[in-house]
């Protein structure tokens, strides 16, 4: 095993995004790009190998859905059925030319997060996952689909207190869902999304019908900017901390690249300034939610947005996240718990990490 100590635990990413080339045009926000843009080009496996070949315990991903073209009419399912096929082509080891994957990449897939109209109503909400056969993956220990993710960050004000939201998380619920991946954003979309959220799951909550294990992503996008104020810190630590005492909530440690300042990829961001830049969102988030409800995730590729470029985001951020729990004072097995233990719990992963950990 290795003696650097970031090297010492195995490690599930549990947030990338997976696309081929050819898929930007059937992506929402990909038009808006301005040519050449990091993400504006094919991130695929390959692209995901060469970020991380610097990381021999790298145990595999969980994909999560990359924001397709998409309504709540089954008439736009189009494209988020073709992503779901793209991942079944690489769970299955069958890539097509061009899409960036072989078939030794199967493994490396260790769960994914579909979309779905969580907002769509009873029966067409019910009709698409029964498009994706995701009862069949849900209650499988080796199935593909873990969970579903249906971004809040765009929504208008009041979509989510809409009674078809919370009653959508219910259906995914008695479906066998494992897991809701939670996308608001708190510095672009206001501090009333995260409100909204907790509202939502505190309805959903309430209505006594079991418990599903809502995921929320990124530390739901704090202000990091230099001025951000006293009052806008105080409002995302009131919400999160509202989020944390939820049932069955778990919160990613992951996207911060994109809100911190942007780095010279010829001289990365010192790790020790990168960790009193984010202080208070650190005591924050493991305070309220413990190591235990806490997953490392790269957010990769879109880590490369404010990161110090594609050959060494991922591995800046590795570092990063390694010089948190060390600072935290983490022992050895809560530090386990944020590398892979959380998500292979919280994911229901079909991956044996006491095998690896006797090696």
């Amino acid at each position: 095993m290795a003696t650097n100590r970031q090297f010492a635990f195995p490690i599930i990413d549990s947030h990338i995004h997976l696309y081929a080339a050819e898929h930007l045009r059937d992506l929402s926000w990909a038009p808006s790009l301005p040519e050449g843009h990091v993400l504006k080009r094919q991130n695929s496996i390959a692209e995901y190998r060469a970020a991380t070949q610097s990381q021999p315990n790298l145990l595999g991903f969980v994909f999560v859905e990359t924001d397709r073209k998409s309504s709540m009419s089954k008439h736009d399912w189009q494209h988020p059925l073709e992503e779901i096929e793209f991942l079944h082509r690489i769970k299955s080891g069958t890539p097509r030319e061009g899409e960036g994957h072989a078939p030794e990449d199967k493994d490396l897939l260790l769960g994914a997060v579909a979309w779905a109209p969580a907002a769509a109503g009873l029966p067409t909400l019910q009709n698409y996952l029964e498009q994706v056969q995701t009862s069949q993956d849900f209650h499988a220990k080796d199935g593909l689909v873990r969970g579903v993710r249906y971004l809040l960050q765009d929504k208008p004000k009041g979509h989510m207190l809409n009674t078809e939201m919370w009653k959508g998380l219910l259906v995914l619920r008695h479906t066998g869902c494992k897991t809701f991946d939670l996308g608001v954003d708190f510095r672009q979309g206001g501090h009333w999304q995260l409100t909204e959220a907790v509202q939502m799951l505190q309805k959903f909550y309430a209505e006594g019908h079991g418990q599903l294990k809502i995921v929320a992503n990124h530390l739901c996008k704090p202000n990091l900017r230099p001025d951000v104020t006293q009052e806008d810190k105080a409002k995302w630590e009131h919400a999160v901390r509202a989020l944390a005492d939820l049932p069955s909530t778990y919160m990613k440690l992951s996207g911060l690249f994109s809100e911190l300042p942007s780095q010279d990829p010829e001289k990365p961001t010192p790790t020790a300034e990168l960790l009193e830049l984010t202080r208070f969102e650190m005591d924050v988030i493991f305070d309220n939610f413990g190591p235990e409800n806490i997953m490392f995730g790269s957010d990769w590729p879109v880590c490369n947005v404010g990161g110090p470029g594609p050959e060494k985001s991922w591995a800046h951020w590795v570092e990063f996240v390694a010089a948190v729990l060390e600072d935290r004072g983490l022992t050895d097995e809560q530090k386990a718990r944020v590398w892979a233990g959380t998500a292979r719990e919280v994911y229901e992963l079909n991956v044996d990490l006491e095998e690896w950990e006797a090696r």
